[in-house]
Parts: structure tokens; C-alpha cells; sequence
């Protein structure tokens, strides 16, 4: 009878032990993994047109060989739309998920000098991710106004700002846990940066530059800081963002994400390219600019790969609204590009090419790269996706924002069926399926026939096109389609009224809202 072996129970212990640790380690890791929450970037040129990109332009002169880049590694979208058609109110509806005519500005932008905007008690995209554990900062160009400290003695823009004392309710109470920032547009005095809450330098001058002097670089005259130089602000900005990743990497790695607005100045006025982009394009100033932005964002890039977290970051790219006339189109045309790609109108306009932007996201691993969608998409369906993004039941906001994710995941649609447009004088736009109406009788903007011409010329006061056999909105369709415009005047009016678009309570609007032209009525005859 062969000898019974007896091993130490010590021993044997430690050898199951060894043996399973491995595994066991890989048990708990994987849900670990799963549940990672990316790092997210969201960069918002700023009057930036569809056409302007070869993504979404194929007839693009521009040379953008970095945002082709990011295209062909994520998803680009070709009917994404910012929420107005311009600055203030699509910045507005970016944060907040909400359509930006719901709040008390009912037209126009804010300026400079403008108090702020969003109330600390109105949910961002920023509060839901600082609640889910993300380090939030904000870079750039803000535009939803702050309250200056004032000087009750003067009101003289030179004197009416105390620039030693805080500024109160800036981006902070929307979420920020940081900010870096300049107030208005970089056409806007006064010219001085804001780190959370306190100037970096006192103005002791005043500058700008006259249209005469410069008919791109030109800049309302006002008061500037010596940290403060205008053909600079762009790269200052794209550094200060690479300083916040390479600080913030760490804690990502760890668990610890980030959120990182950047809000660009450019292509906007000052048209400022600086060396080597001055003439680079061939064309203009403007093209210029835009070659430069997309060096900067191929710099953003690398710095997240140096920083060992670009596998794990979302970053998405679009625009506030299309292209401005102070690019020049007439010597784009002359070249062979359109800003607009096609789409009548421009920044301002109610017409496809005031708000039809760029939008293009990536997301290593979790976006199927070259994916080209054809999905509705808005700005404000950023607090959605981000919502769905980071599993939060926690519903605050977003009361017009639709998630991305199943268009990320190549579905063909997301949940949005409806797009309610804005134009800088307040006119709206309702888009349901191929039909668009828009509620006024020219652009609604500044391209022709402005409102006041389009009223003398006795232009019907309705329009509706149909995009999908007239996406350049040529041929008005309301007198021989009644049914549509009555169909789509019956949405607009609903969802206006019930303070949202997405199912859930009615909500309250911040004012009364008038969207009907004078002289028509629901049913329209």
C-alpha cells in the first residue's frame, strides 16, 4: 500500500491562493474597466461654417488634415445644428441641454459687460458632471456674461469696473470648479482675463482697431491688459487647456476624470492668424485662421497622447453657428469655397447655413472610427449624452437634449424628432422629417432679404422647405402645402408651450414666449 501523502495545510493554502489571485484580480478589474468614465472635451469654435472643414465639406479649400484626422478615427455628424444662430444664446443652450429662447434672452447676444446670464439654480452639463466625480474647467471665451464689480461714480467703461475686486458669478456657479476666461467675444472690451473669479491683471490703457485699419483684424476700442495681447489669445488658450491635461492626468488615471470646455475666440474677429498660418491657405485671412485652429487641435491631440489619456477621452469639435460675413465670402466664392457648403444664409440667419455647424467626436474604442451620421443632432443634446454617458438617473436638466450614444453606437436615429431654431432677431424655425417651416418672411438674420426688406417686398410671412428635395431652401412651399405648415405650427406650439421637448413634466419658460409672425394664427389659412 503506497504511503498516504499529508500536505501542510499552511502550504496548501498558499499555493490555491497563488494560483487564484491572478483571476481574482481580473474579476475585479473588468467591472472597473466597464464602468470607467471617460475624460471629456468639448471644443466650440466660434462662427466656424460647415463648409469650412473637409469632413463635412468634400469641396472644402481649407486645408484641416487634423479634424480630418479626428473624423476619420470618431463620428462625424452632417445634420448637426447649434440651437441659435449666433453666440450668446447657442452657448446657453450647449450647457444647459435647453433651448436658449426659453430664457429671458429673447434675441441678440450679451455684450462684454453683460451680467450673467445662466441663474446658479438653472442645471449645466458641468453640475451633472461634477456630481459624477469629474474635475470641471472651463477655457476661453465665455459669453454668458458675469457681474463685474462696479464703480457707481462712473459709468464710463473705462472707469464703471473695478478690475481689483472678484467677479461674482462667473462660470463657478454653473458648475465650474475652474475657469480661465475672457467675458464676450474677442471684439468686445474690456480685454482682460479672469481666473476664476479675479483678474490676472488690471487694464492701464485702452486699444482697439477700426475696420479702416483692418478689415479682418479689428476690435472694439476698449480697456486691455498687458496679459492680454489679441493675435495671441488662440495659442494662449489651446496652452493653458494642454497645461489643464497634463496637470489633471494623474488623478485621471486614477479614477478621477475631467471636463474641459473650450470655448475657442476664433474664427470669429479679430481675424488674427499669426506666423507660420499668414497666407497659408492661399485664399484669406480667415481661411488662415481656420488652419490654425486645426494645428491647435492636432496640438490637443497630441498633448492627451503624451499625457496617456487620449484612450480614455471623449472629445468633440463643432461650432456656434455658421460662418460670418466678415470672412469674406465673396473672395471664398472667387477661390472655389463656401462656408455654407451649399446651404443658403450664414451666421444670424434662420436659413440652414445660420445653424447647420460641424460636429465631430471621438472616442477611442468606444466610437467605430469613419462613421459618417445623418442623425438630427442639436448642441443641446451634449447634457443628454453626457447624462447617458456617465449612467446618471439624476434628471435636472436637459428638458431639450437627446442623447448621441445610439448614434455613436451606429444607430441611424437618436430619440430626437423634432428641431426648434433660432435667429438673432428671435425669429424661429420648426423641423419635423423633410419639412422645415420657418416663421418669418426673409432670413430672419442679416443675409438678404433682411426682415424690414422682406415685410416692404410683401414676402409671405411663413416659409417652408423641403430639405430633402431643397436643402439650399429655394422654393417655398406654404401655399401648396398648408397641411405641413399647420402640422408643423401645431408641434411648435406644443412644445414651446409644455417648456420642453423631451417627455417628462411640462416645464416653465424664464418669459412669455411669442414665436408666431404678426397677423398669423394657428390654424394658419
Amino acid at each position: 500500500m503506497a504511503p498516504s501523502i499529508r500536505l501542510n495545510p499552511t502550504f496548501s493554502t498558499l499555493m490555491i491562493r497563488s494560483l487564484l489571485f491572478p483571476y481574482l484580480c481580473l474579476f475585479l478589474i473588468l467591472p472597473a474597466l466597464a464602468n470607467k468614465k471617460p475624460n471629456v472635451i468639448f471644443v466650440l469654435a466660434d462662427d466656424l461654417g460647415i463648409g469650412d472643414l473637409s469632413p463635412t465639406n468634400p469641396q472644402c479649400k481649407i486645408k484641416t488634415p487634423h479634424l480630418q484626422k479626428m473624423a476619420d478615427e470618431g463620428i462625424t455628424f452632417f445634420d448637426a445644428h447649434s440651437s441659435s444662430a449666433v453666440c450668446t444664446p447657442t452657448r446657453y443652450g450647449l450647457l444647459t441641454g435647453r433651448y436658449n429662447w426659453r430664457s429671458r434672452l429673447a434675441r441678440g447676444v450679451l455684450s462684454g459687460t453683460s451680467d450673467h446670464l445662466i441663474p446658479a439654480d438653472r442645471e449645466t452639463v458641468a453640475h451633472l458632471l461634477k456630481r459624477n466625480g469629474y474635475d470641471t474647467q472651463m477655457v476661453g471665451k465665455w459669453h454668458l456674461g458675469w457681474d463685474w464689480p462696479r464703480n457707481p461714480k462712473d459709468q464710463t467703461l473705462w472707469k464703471s469696473i473695478d478690475f481689483t475686486q472678484p467677479v461674482k458669478n462667473g462660470p463657478t456657479i454653473n458648475g465650474f470648479d475652474h475657469y480661465y476666461a475672457h467675458c464676450g467675444s474677442l471684439d468686445m472690451p474690456p480685454y482682460v482675463w479672469i481666473d476664476t473669479g479675479q483678474a490676472t491683471m488690471a487694464p492701464k490703457r485702452q486699444e482697439g482697431v477700426t475696420k479702416n485699419q483692418d478689415p479682418y483684424g479689428w476690435y472694439r476700442k476698449g480697456p486691455i491688459s498687458e496679459d492680454f495681447v489679441i493675435d495671441e489669445v488662440l495659442p494662449h488658450l489651446f496652452e493653458k487647456s494642454m497645461t489643464y491635461i497634463k496637470d489633471r492626468s494623474a488623478q485621471a488615471k486614477q479614477g478621477h476624470p475631467f471636463f474641459l470646455y473650450l470655448a475657442l475666440p476664433a474664427p470669429h474677429t479679430p481675424i488674427v492668424p499669426v506666423p507660420p498660418f499668414i497666407g497659408a491657405s492661399g485664399l484669406n485671412p480667415y481661411a488662415d485662421f481656420v488652419m490654425q485652429v486645426d494645428h491647435h487641435m492636432g496640438e490637443l491631440f497630441a498633448s492627451l497622447k503624451k499625457a496617456g489619456v487620449d484612450d480614455n477621452t471623449l472629445v468633440i469639435f463643432s461650432s456656434d453657428n455658421g460662418c460670418s460675413p466678415e470672412g469674406n465670402f465673396g473672395v471664398l466664392k472667387k477661390h472655389g469655397h463656401d462656408p455654407s457648403a451649399g446651404f443658403r444664409g450664414h451666421k444670424a440667419d434662420i436659413y440652414e447655413g445660420g445653424h447647420r455647424v460641424p460636429f465631430i467626436a471621438r472616442w477611442p474604442g468606444e466610437i467605430e472610427e469613419a462613421q459618417q451620421s445623418q442623425a438630427l443632432a442639436c448642441l443641446t443634446d451634449f447634457y443628454a449624452t453626457m447624462r447617458e454617458i456617465v449612467s446618471s438617473e439624476d434628471a435636472r436638466g436637459g428638458e431639450d437634449s437627446f442623447s448621441l450614444v445610439p448614434a455613436f453606437k451606429g444607430k441611424s436615429t437618436t430619440n430626437r424628432q423634432t428641431l426648434i431654431s433660432h435667429s438673432i432677431g428671435g425669429s424661429f424655425s420648426i423641423r419635423h422629417g423633410d419639412y422645415k417651416l420657418c416663421l418669418c418672411a426673409g432670413s430672419g438674420g442679416w443675409s438678404a432679404p433682411k426682415e424690414p426688406d422682406a415685410k416692404r417686398q410683401k414676402l409671405p410671412p411663413l416659409q417652408l422647405f423641403d430639405l430633402k428635395n431643397d436643402p439650399s431652401e429655394q422654393t417655398n412651399l406654404a401655399t401648396t402645402h398648408p397641411e405641413q405648415v399647420n402640422r408643423l405650427l401645431s408641434l411648435l406650439q406644443k412644445e414651446v408651450s409644455n417648456g420642453r421637448c423631451t417627455p417628462g413634466k411640462p416645464a416653465e419658460n424664464d418669459r412669455k414666449v411669442s414665436f408666431l409672425p404678426p397677423g398669423v394664427t394657428i390654424p394658419w389659412k
